[in-house]
């Protein structure tokens, strides 16, 4: 039976990963030269190529172990993005006042962690589904509030709900839900005490 594995992959092999978000633009080249443009996808997915972060027979064997206990493409797991895996600036710390994560209605207790991606007067918004434990702070109209949090899902939830038209935010580290993008690992022995994995190919699941 496929499931998610609530496991981190190994953050050593993960540091040399390579790659980004990814999405899908449909093109048509009019007569007159124009283009119409499409995007059948709503939102990104993230693919990353994690071969480049094995440097040792140490980092072989733990990825193999990984591979093997994941049953290749079967089972997702967590992966911490290297560049991208916090509510802020990767050179700041997580606060309660970093993404806008929705608005008091007197009814609703659940809230759904996101983060905003904005460049000008345009933005994407990102369901989090896996946020790391120990690092969500949760604020109603900038006052920090207790919360309690679904690692599984992403939900904040009070345990009153917040007045209407309050301001609740949040701050967060996060993993990205992946999977294995292959069921077989190319492994490759270059010198003496040292190995390589050309492609070890991830992809960012919708869960």
């Amino acid at each position: 039976m496929t499931e998610f594995h609530d496991i981190r992959f190994p953050f050593a092999v993960a540091i040399g990963a390579v790659g980004g978000p990814q999405r899908r633009t449909e093109i048509v080249t009019l007569v007159s030269g124009r283009e119409e443009r499409n995007s059948p996808w709503a939102d990104s997915v993230r693919r990353w190529d994690a071969g480049p972060g094995v440097k040792s027979l140490d980092d072989l064997n733990t990825l193999i172990a990984f591979f093997e206990a994941r049953r290749g493409r079967l089972h997702g797991f967590r992966f911490r993005d290297p560049i991208d895996n916090r509510s802020c600036m990767p050179s700041q710390v997580p606060d309660a006042l970093d993404q806008l994560i929705g608005a008091g209605d007197g009814v609703a207790t659940d809230f759904q962690l996101v983060k905003y991606y904005a460049s000008g007067a345009q933005s994407w918004t990102r369901m989090i589904a896996k946020p790391v434990e120990g690092t969500v702070v949760v604020a109603v109209d900038g006052v920090e509030a207790a919360v309690s949090v679904d690692h599984a899902t992403g939900l904040v939830s009070f345990s009153e709900p917040p007045g209407e038209g309050a301001a609740i935010t949040a701050g967060f580290a996060f993993d990205c839900p992946v999977r294995f993008d292959t069921d077989q690992l190319e492994i490759a022995l270059d010198a003496i005490g040292a190995g390589e994995a050309p492609s070890v190919p991830l992809v960012e699941l919708r869960l």
